[in-house]
């Protein structure tokens, strides 16, 4: 899953012509569409009711699968029948962040929190805040990089991080739309339990995941450096 990490280069671009939305870049904007479905379902969920409406959740982590499984289906279509444009190079990575930032944004909410004054997901703000960090980081490092004319692509740990916290937005989903019940098979009580340790991993490896894109970067940040002094 590439969510979020753009891996084309500027020679891969289409040439430039008469703007049209083609079928990779109609597939981001209806990823766009199912994203803002899916906060408004996150939105209507309240933790604080004397009984929440857990379908709800469901229907969230359902939607938030499928919009997952169409950033697969329009990078596929656009690498193969070659129709990488420049406005699917801003588009695609600029909803992968709107989906996967709202949801923790979300999660963090005051929709999520119990009648006890808990946040029932687990996901606290400065988990949220340290995944926004990272990515305004990374694409401010992006900019700088392209613009200086070297290529900056996605790598295997920027992926990974992606595909983690995909994960970890669905675990926590199902986990809350299920809570453990006295007859709860043991794996799903374990499953349940793991909830606390996939938020912290995903943030451990969203903050491991900016080194290699500082490393890979530095000669460039290091040339801004010394010719802004």
């Amino acid at each position: 899953m590439k969510m979020a990490e753009c891996t084309t280069t500027p020679s891969t671009i289409a040439p430039p012509g008469r703007f049209r939305i083609n079928l990779p870049n109609q597939i981001t904007i209806l990823r766009l569409l199912l994203s803002i479905v899916f906060f408004v379902c996150l939105a209507q969920f309240d933790g604080r009711a004397a009984s929440p409406r857990l379908r709800l959740l469901d229907v969230s982590a359902a939607l938030f699968i499928v919009a997952g499984l169409t950033d697969i289906l329009d990078g596929y279509l656009a690498r193969k029948y070659k129709q990488v444009t420049s406005f699917g190079r801003v588009i695609d990575p600029f909803v992968d962040k709107i989906l996967v930032i709202g949801a923790y944004a979300f999660l963090a909410g005051n929709g999520f929190v119990n009648p006890h004054g808990q946040n029932i997901s687990g996901v606290a703000a400065w988990m949220v805040v340290i995944i926004l960090a990272r990515e305004l980081l990374v694409t401010s490092i992006r900019g700088v990089s392209e613009a200086s004319g070297k290529a900056f692509g996605a790598n295997v740990y920027g992926k990974a991080k992606m595909l983690l916290q995909v994960v970890t937005v669905c675990w926590v989903l199902f986990a809350l739309a299920h809570p453990v019940q006295p007859d709860s098979t043991l794996l799903w009580r374990f499953l349940v339990g793991c909830k606390p340790v996939m938020l912290y991993l995903t943030v451990f490896v969203t903050v491991l995941s900016m080194i290699p894109y500082l490393w890979s970067a530095r000669a460039v940040l290091s040339q801004t450096s010394a010719s802004s002094s």
